[in-house]
């Protein structure tokens, strides 16, 4: 008896253990089992230039290698051309040195003598031109290159390739996955009339993938869809993934995000198809000027005259018209992306947004309060304010210290950096390191940022930065969580906003710009519709703040009250922190000067976050 009533009760106990098996299985005692979504954001620059620029290394940067640059990201400490000893106070996380493709690390192999490079015709010439001091020829055929590559001899094939097995071999040499990546890339560096169309070219693959062709350049063509089949062809032989990001379209004088082809015919299908495909991002900010908004087009948005370079073309060969704007700020291109996504059946102009450097002294910096110029003679030096940035360009106080991307992954790795930012979950900083979250969707029940763990409810009910969303449940308007915490080594936060584009019922594009989360306990003003400012801590003398206002954490579920269904939109999120000095204002401490009267000495770090698209 008690034989048949052991055997009955371990019959029971084996059903209950199987039963608890299955409901284990459906949920785990431990909720992240599963749970594959990114929780970790890296931040990195995708656009910084070495001694293997032409531009770098003829305006002196003869000595900063792609080593020293590698270096440096990772946290360690270089001597930069002034002899003074530069270093980041946290290393970033990941780096792609995108140097020209024109003459690809030519000038500083002619200088050692490399018969890859001396050997050529166009090494030839270069010998010849330092024999009778006329060096300067040599800057001059790179910039021609930009614009006039039929007038420029390139390097042999032969001579491209081992190049660039160098420049990918050094990359897989530096990357540390899980630790630090870095990618192989260059630059695509086109110019039409002065007016800039350049491209940073990432490859997610290794060296012995990545270096099988050599880089499509700007003296193979410099008409955007040919670098795009290029592109295609180098997937289609290797199996690889490649992507082209461009950047400073307030410097193209309209022909960034023209509604025309390069050859003047208008934008096709075809071609919205093939710019969408290759081109997932957008470089927003970065040295060169910020280029997410101008107060021309959105003058109700008084956050939109941002370090703003408006007045010509990368040539300085054209004066700045105001129709050009619509088709060089990310704002206006998001816009007219909806109207030609209604036209074409594909929208060109469905861009994630990211931020990078574009620095030219192999140093990765987007501080404040460490930035070091663009090119050499814009490090920091008691001169250096009023310097003419390459002689011919722009006074260096213009500078912008910008930026850095921020990449939501759920690894330090090529693999899973490359794939958030095919998918644009991504987002830009001005130099600070920010943290943003941003989803939108129906499923939300709108208090999602008071919960612990709240990403498992907004991955589940919705979609997060760079998503689409389709129509949702009948008279329900879609909601957006967004949530910022403030850099823990920089300024606390003024205000969270949502920046609304969306095509009308006219077909005229429109935007709106909502104060979401404010600091302090600040309200929108209704008749007004906008909210006071922060204030400032700035002690401009001293180049000094304090963190007595804002605050750590900004973090809403905002439902949009203007929705209408019928009508094609997007949204993303830019975060504010409260003022802080600008770098000129370190400059000034630092060297005991007086700045001139036009230069700025306060400005306010941001980030924008990619877009979620609405599509009925």
């Amino acid at each position: 008896m008690h034989r048949l009533i052991s055997m009955l009760g371990l019959s029971a106990l084996l059903a209950c253990s199987a039963a608890y098996g299955a409901e284990e299985a459906q949920a785990p005692y431990s909720p992240p089992v599963g749970k594959n979504y990114p929780k970790n954001v890296y931040f990195g620059d995708t656009h910084l230039h070495t001694r293997r620029s032409a531009d770098a290394f003829s305006v002196g940067n003869e000595n900063l290698s792609p080593t020293d640059a590698y270096r440096f990201a990772r946290g360690q400490a270089v001597t930069a051309h002034t002899g003074q000893q530069v270093q980041l106070r946290r290393p970033l996380d990941f780096l792609v040195l995108a140097d020209h493709g024109e003459y690809l690390n030519g000038y500083f192999l002619h200088r050692v003598n490399d018969p890859r490079v001396t050997e050529t015709d166009a090494g030839k010439r270069w010998t010849h031109y330092q024999n009778e001091g006329l060096v300067t020829n040599m800057i001059g055929e790179f910039t021609a290159s930009m614009d006039r590559p039929d007038e420029i001899t390139p390097f042999p094939l032969a001579t491209r390739k081992s190049i660039w097995e160098d420049v990918a071999q050094t990359a897989d040499d530096y990357n540390e996955p899980g630790v630090f990546t870095t990618f192989t890339g260059y630059e695509w560096t086109v110019a039409v009339e002065g007016n800039n169309l350049h491209r940073v070219i990432i490859y997610k693959d290794d060296a012995e993938k990545a270096a099988q062709f050599a880089p499509f350049t700007g003296q193979d063509s410099k008409d955007p869809e040919d670098l795009w089949q290029a592109l295609a062809d180098y997937e289609a032989a290797t199996g690889g993934e490649v992507m082209a990001i461009p950047h400073n379209g307030n410097i193209s004088n309209g022909m960034m995000f023209s509604d025309k082809k390069l050859n003047g015919d208008p934008l096709d299908e075809a071609y919205a198809k093939m710019r969408s495909r290759w081109e997932p991002l957008y470089e927003v900010t970065q040295v060169k000027g910020d280029g997410e908004a101008h107060p021309f087009l959105s003058p109700d948005d008084e956050f939109a005259d941002y370090e703003t370079w408006d007045a010509d073309n990368i040539g300085r060969t054209a004066k700045k018209e105001e129709w050009m704007l619509k088709h060089e700020y990310a704002r206006g291109a998001l816009k007219l992306g909806l109207k030609l996504e209604d036209e074409l059946g594909t929208n060109p102009f469905k861009f994630g947004m990211i931020g990078a450097t574009d620095s030219h002294t192999s140093l990765a910096t987007a501080a404040e309060d460490n930035f070091f110029g663009k090119f050499p003679e814009s490090e920091p030096s008691p001169a250096r304010t009023d310097n003419i940035m390459v002689g011919v360009l722009w006074k260096n106080w213009r500078l912008a210290s910008s930026g850095y991307a921020g990449v939501w992954a759920t690894e330090n790795t090529r693999e899973a950096l490359f794939a958030a930012m095919k998918r644009k979950e991504v987002y830009t900083t001005t130099g600070s390191r920010i943290e943003v979250r941003f989803f939108g969707g129906w499923g939300y029940d709108g208090d999602e940022t008071d919960r612990p763990h709240y990403l498992d409810d907004a991955y589940a009910g919705g979609v997060p930065m760079g998503g689409d969303l389709t129509q949702g449940p009948k008279g329900e308007a879609p909601k957006f969580i967004v949530e910022a915490v403030k850099d823990p080594d920089g300024a606390n936060l003024d205000r969270v906003q949502i920046i609304k584009g969306w095509l009308d019922a006219d077909g005229n594009t429109q935007e709106k710009v909502y104060d979401v989360a404010l600091s302090d306990g600040r309200f929108v003003d209704p008749e007004t519709g906008k909210a006071p400012p922060v204030g400032s801590t700035v002690d401009v003398a001293n180049a000094t703040y304090a963190n007595t206002i804002g605050e750590v954490r900004l973090a809403t579920v905002w439902q949009d009250p203007d929705y209408d269904p019928d009508q094609r939109a997007f949204y993303y999120a830019r975060v504010l922190e409260i003022p802080t000095p600008r770098w000129t204002a370190y400059d000034a401490k630092y060297f005991n000067m007086t700045m001139p009267e036009e230069v700025p000495l306060v400005q306010q770090d941001r980030a924008y976050t990619s877009p979620i698209w609405y599509t009925p």
